[in-house]
């Protein structure tokens, strides 16, 4: 016993030897490599805990994790612990006992009196098998994400090499708890997106038909309730075709949602896509690639793979093309995609386009929402949409773009 009045058992060497530097450098090493890869970063708390331990000279050891309102610790992980213990201590206020003190001064705090925690629990194990126990914290940005509580059955002070290994430690594992909250912020915010896309879609297509068929039903019954056979047969017939289209538009939609943007890369999902054309369609697609970097954001390139999908979708629908060609290049600080084909060309398609009402044209009513729905997303990247008849015949839609897109917007 030291003039503090703490015992120091003789069989716990605790001199911070070459061992056990190399152990530090090693478990730094390793939580350095996860902070990349790892998808269940709590799983990867559980697993360092056992080092914690050993580290420590712990005898048992818990690993919390701040929940979502600031204001608990979550218990995580537990080894060493009765069960009843764990049972107590799976949530606990984040301003409990010496976990609490230690969260405040964001500092390794090393603490021997565990009455608090004796009291909470009820459990006779921190009178009997626990004499002090060491918090650290886990901290990125100077933010509390979670605490690794470590139970000693000893009264023994830590080396200083041991705590700055701890608080080094904790820092890097409190950058992991930050990485994975962003990355699921990150997956929120790409599902909102794709919620909100799949509803303009949707609102541009087959929501812009069903409109179209209300009124020309209204229209229909108007007709027969005026018992004209003549004009209620031809809204009657104008309700058959929107309906075709309807549902030829709903195919689409959900092949289009089947399809989304290769996790690879766009150039590698249009290179996929013109793999399978010919076989998907019959019209023969050569996908010409110039471009040896893309520098976009992902929200970039799946606009550019919508817009793309679109107007070849177009080719496929309207054109009457056996061949079709794909170019992606880059000129100055602007890229060009272009899709152009045999077919027959664009006629009707400007007029339609332009129209503010194109109701009574109901074979060509695809072309103008493919138009407006290729236009509003290129919009969103800074770009424009050119469609231009070929001279030798054939039809020619031209996306262009900035290279930084997002900032030419903001």
């Amino acid at each position: 016993m030291d003039a503090a009045g703490v015992s120091r058992p003789t069989d716990i060497d605790l001199d911070v030897d070459d061992a056990t530097k190399l152990q530090a450098l090693s478990i730094i090493s390793e939580v350095s490599a996860s902070l990349a890869d790892e998808d269940d970063v709590e799983e990867m708390l559980g697993r360092f805990l056992g080092t914690m331990l050993r580290l420590a000279h712990a005898s048992a050891g818990a690993v919390r994790v701040l929940t979502t309102d600031g204001r608990h610790l979550r218990l995580v992980g537990a080894r060493g612990l009765p069960a009843e213990v764990v049972e107590r201590e799976r949530v606990v206020p984040i301003d409990c006992g010496q976990c609490g003190l230690a969260v405040s001064d964001n500092r390794t705090h090393y603490e021997i009196d565990l009455h608090d925690c004796a009291v909470r629990t009820g459990h006779a194990y921190f009178d009997r098998d626990c004499k002090a126990m060491v918090v650290v914290p886990l901290q990125h940005g100077g933010h509390l994400l979670g605490t690794y509580n470590l139970f000693l059955p000893e009264q023994f002070e830590l080396p200083e090499e041991v705590v700055v290994l701890f608080r080094s430690i904790g820092e890097h594992l409190g950058m992991a708890l930050e990485n994975a909250r962003l990355k699921r912020e990150n997956l929120r915010i790409a599902l909102m997106n794709e919620r909100q896309m799949m509803a303009a879609e949707i609102h541009d297509s087959l929501a812009q038909t069903l409109a179209y068929m209300k009124m020309r039903v209204a229209l229909l019954q108007d007709a027969l309730a005026d018992g004209e056979a003549l004009r209620a047969g031809k809204y009657s017939g104008d309700v058959a075709q929107a309906l075709d289209m309807a549902y030829g538009q709903l195919r689409e939609l959900l092949t289009q949602f089947r399809n989304r943007m290769d996790p690879l890369g766009l150039a590698h999902a249009l290179k996929e896509m013109a793999e399978g054309f010919q076989d998907r369609t019959g019209i023969a697609l050569k996908f010409d690639n110039r471009v040896s970097d893309l520098r976009l954001s992902v929200d970039q390139e799946a606009q550019v793979f919508f817009i793309i999908q679109e107007a070849l979708a177009n080719v496929v629908r309207h054109s009457g093309a056996t061949r079709a060609g794909l170019s992606l290049e880059g000129a100055g600080d602007y890229y060009m995609a272009t899709v152009e084909d045999n077919g027959r060309g664009g006629q009707g398609f400007f007029a339609i386009a332009n129209r503010t009402s194109g109701f009574e044209e109901h074979p060509r009513l695809r072309d103008h929402f493919g138009l407006a729905i290729m236009r509003e997303r290129a919009r969103k990247i800074g770009g424009r949409i050119e469609v231009a008849n070929l001279p030798q015949g054939g039809f020619r839609v031209r996306l262009t773009f900035p290279v930084m897109a997002l900032r030419s917007a903001a």
